[in-house]
């Protein structure tokens, strides 16, 4: 049957074609989350806000040299002023609260609009979202469609169509968000999107180019230290972590800055839209991004930056959950695999809606 899909109907983990040098990797060094050194916590003249955790003012060297992630490169010193981050991904029962206070309709609950279908008979333009569906065997990585699909019914209430719910999910991240309703969220909440920069700089807690959010070593000591796929993708996830889709907010260990689900889980949107050459030309204080979106395998799509990885990450197929690394979709697709966490300018924690 020829369903509907929204403009990106594939997650942006990582391009087919990086994808084909993905390898494992050795993994030596820490035993836990490296502590961060003592120059990044300052303390800030307003009080966190409940929930939030401040971000010092510094300087870090953001991006990737892994050959990966070309579109993080090249490595380049940034300079921010200090911010308030969530402690934690915003999750269903916050974003439930806010549909209730705004009735608030996101957009995969929404009919899509015919114009960015051209050609899709209207009966077939209905509410619904994209979903991992993993392939009963398994397939070659080339063709994500095989393990995605669109389902009518699908939305942040009903993450993987009209028979699932997050009655017993309430602690998990919200999925099936775009960026636009993100942005509604954060907005009404008193709060905005990180910035690329800012999200890369409280992922890293204080710890310099280290190839995961906690330090060297992906399992220290044999320990699960995110919400990641462990088995062969995407077809058999062994759960070795405890779980095959999300995972309850601040259940594995957090970084240098206190800040839990910095990698796996979900993705996580930011405020930039999303050019693979942006690093190339980049400010190096407080950088916003780029004035407009630019993906050379979907020119005509505007995309925002995604960051973190999610459940689905893997060596095999995407180890974005490395903090230097980069994602992006398209600004109207929520997907079953993307969430978000908002930010705080230092000195508007004064403007935020409370008891959040």
């Amino acid at each position: 049957m020829n369903v509907p899909r929204h403009r990106h109907f594939v997650p942006c983990a990582a391009s087919l074609a990086a994808m084909a040098t993905l390898t494992a990797m050795g993994f030596l060094g820490a035993s836990t989350a490296e502590a961060a050194p003592a120059a990044h916590r300052v303390a800030s003249s307003h009080p966190a806000p409940a929930g939030m955790v401040w971000i010092a003012p510094g300087r870090f060297q953001m991006g990737s040299d892994n050959a990966m992630f070309p579109d993080a490169q090249p490595v380049h010193p940034v300079t921010l002023d200090g911010f308030f981050i969530d402690r934690n991904l915003v999750t269903n029962a916050q974003f439930s609260r806010f549909i209730r206070a705004t009735h608030y309709v996101t957009v995969a609950e929404q009919r899509p609009d015919p114009k960015l279908f051209p050609g899709v008979p209207a009966d077939k333009l209905v509410p619904g979202a994209v979903v991992f569906a993993p392939p009963s065997h398994p397939v070659a990585l080339d063709d994500a469609s095989q393990w995605w699909r669109y389902v009518p019914g699908a939305n942040w209430r009903h993450p993987e169509g009209p028979k699932s719910s997050i009655a017993k999910r309430m602690d998990h991240p919200v999925v099936q968000v775009c960026w636009d309703d993100a942005a509604a969220y954060a907005k009404w909440a008193g709060k905005r999107l990180p910035t690329e920069a800012e999200w890369e700089y409280a992922a890293r807690g204080g710890l310099s180019q280290k190839p995961y959010v906690w330090g060297d070593t992906f399992k220290p000591h044999s320990r699960t230290m995110a919400n990641t796929f462990q088995g062969n993708f995407p077809d058999r996830n062994t759960h070795e972590d405890g779980y095959t889709g999300t995972s309850p907010v601040g259940k594995f260990p957090p970084n240098g800055f206190g800040l839990y689900d910095m990698a796996g889980n979900v993705w996580e949107w930011c405020a930039d839209w999303y050019r693979p050459d942006y690093y190339k030309v980049s400010t190096r204080k407080n950088p916003r991004g780029p004035s407009t979106s630019y993906d050379p395998d979907e020119p005509s799509i505007p995309k925002r930056a995604q960051r973190g990885g999610s459940f689905l990450c893997t060596d095999q197929y995407c180890s974005r959950y490395m903090p230097g690394s980069r994602g992006k979709g398209d600004v109207l697709t929520g997907t079953s695999n993307v969430g978000f966490r908002c930010v705080v300018s230092g000195g508007n924690s004064d403007r935020m809606r409370h008891g959040l």
